[in-house]
């Protein structure tokens, strides 16, 4: 279908050249035409209006009239009394190129089970749509200029103001800056610190092998895979490696789920200050907590060794594409500086809009909403799991959107995912997120963020007798 283009009359990009000798109609017509073969314009797309053309041109508007004229007489054009002159339908066009190999569409699933998306049918549009209204009606003139590559002092304000409160982080706006998300927040810390003169990083190990090493790489830097156990990362095992920075999920471990420690949260900031070494938390799903008492930001216990990012892809929605990273005060010159050379700076008039929905009380409201909505739909997870496959055990349900499943002993996880998405459920193994290669228990990673309470409930029925008999290989 053709792009209906709004307004008076679209414009085309055309030219005449008065010195070639060749007749002004002459090179009207043949522009048409090859804009026409080429597909540069499609069946049914409006053309400039003769007046508009000849204006913008700079010829009579007898000559393009002509030159409509003859294109129509051709079969490229047709034109009613009244309407706008059009590309006809069955104009003459160049053979298309043999169509790209296609691929089958996947089958429809009973349930998905992927991991770390929010319910994005609850985005709140409405209050969305307010908070730009808002944004755009408040902003000063000055705001549309590029500003500060931090990001808009209002929404730095803000969101510091709201990491103290609920996240008991130690937040300064200064040392606050908004980002297009964590993946942009930890790349500009990993560039920092290989500026000054870091050379390995360790992350979590199972962890975010692929997000994590890549970005290490990219930075010059070297991976270096630490060992998660019940209590988090073994600090014990970072401190026989040469890296001075190291990726954790404290407050909710990706995938395992497990808490880090208290005794280990303290070991982490001295293994820090001991080797003059930098903590990049990810604070990525800490606003959704269920039975267990809320754990305050591991930066609020060392603004000086801890980088923090969080986002609202997790409470939002990822398209939003808007974080913020809490720096350690001895590196924001130089993230401040990546940050302008990267993109000068992230959208302002959607960090106004988000400045505008925290402080209204609305992103509370909301966040309110979707805990309860979490909250029922792990309910559901578990007892579809205790009906349907009651040996598979489940942990990392205290707080965030996806639990852990442990498989029966002797388990395969391929041979489990593959034979749950024959019957119509996506599975995902814990395998995909570990580095090592070392020997470990079959677990899953179940997201339940954006699968509705029946489909959790249809899909682990329908996989149960597979979870089941993963043992025996049934």
């Amino acid at each position: 279908m053709p792009v209906q283009w709004a307004g008076l009359s679209p414009e085309l990009l055309l030219s005449v050249d008065r010195s070639s000798g060749e007749q002004l109609r002459v090179q009207l017509e043949r522009q048409l035409r090859d804009a026409i073969r080429t597909g540069r314009l499609h069946a049914g797309e409006r053309l400039p209006s003769s007046r508009e053309l000849a204006r913008q041109l700079g010829l009579s508007r007898g000559l393009v009239q002509d030159c409509y004229a003859q294109l129509q007489a051709e079969g490229y054009l047709v034109a009613r009394v009244g309407s706008a002159t059009r590309v006809a339908a069955c104009a003459p066009v160049a053979p298309p190129a043999p169509p790209a190999q296609r691929r089958p569409e996947p089958p429809r699933l009973i349930a998905d089970f992927r991991h770390g998306v929010p319910d994005l049918a609850s985005f709140p549009r409405a209050d969305w749509l307010w908070a730009v209204r808002e944004a755009a009606r408040r902003m000063p003139t000055a705001a549309l200029d590029y500003g500060d590559p931090r990001g808009s002092r209002d929404l730095r304000t803000v969101v510091a103001a709201y990491l103290r409160r609920i996240r008991a982080a130690a937040a300064d706006p200064d040392h606050t800056l908004v980002c297009s998300g964590y993946a942009q927040g930890l790349a500009l810390v990993l560039q920092t610190l290989a500026r000054a003169g870091v050379r390995a990083v360790a992350h979590e190990d199972p962890g975010s092998p692929t997000s994590a090493t890549a970005a290490i790489r990219a930075a010059g830097l070297t991976p270096v895979p630490v060992p998660v156990d019940a209590h988090g990362i073994d600090v014990t095992a970072l401190e026989a490696t040469r890296a001075r920075a190291v990726i954790v999920t404290p407050a909710h471990q990706w995938p395992t789920g497990v808490l880090l420690a208290p005794e280990r949260r303290h070991a982490l900031l001295g293994w820090a200050r001991r080797h003059d070494a930098y903590v990049i938390e990810d604070d990525y799903d800490a606003e959704f907590r269920y039975d267990r008492e809320p754990v305050g930001a591991l930066q609020g216990l060392a603004a000086d060794r801890v980088a923090s990012i969080g986002t609202v892809s997790k409470s939002l929605a990822p398209a939003l594409r808007i974080g913020w990273l809490l720096s350690p005060p001895a590196l924001t010159a130089e993230v401040t500086e990546l940050k302008r050379i990267a993109d000068r700076g992230t959208p302002t008039l959607d960090q106004l809009a988000l400045a505008r929905l925290i402080e209204s009380g609305r992103y509370d409201r909301h966040l309110r909403r979707m805990r309860t909505l979490y909250a029922a739909r792990r309910r559901a997870l578990r007892a579809a799991l205790a009906e349907h496959a009651p040996a598979v055990r489940l942990t990392g349900l205290a707080a965030g959107f996806h639990a852990v499943a442990h498989l029966p002993p002797g388990a395969d996880e391929q041979t489990v995912t593959a034979a749950a998405r024959a019957r119509g459920v996506g599975l995902y193994g814990m395998s995909a997120f570990r580095t090592s290669r070392a020997a470990d228990p079959p677990r899953l990673v179940l997201g339940f963020g954006d699968v509705p309470e029946r489909a959790i409930t249809e899909g682990i029925a329908a996989a149960g007798a597979v979870l089941e008999g993963s043992a025996d290989g049934r």
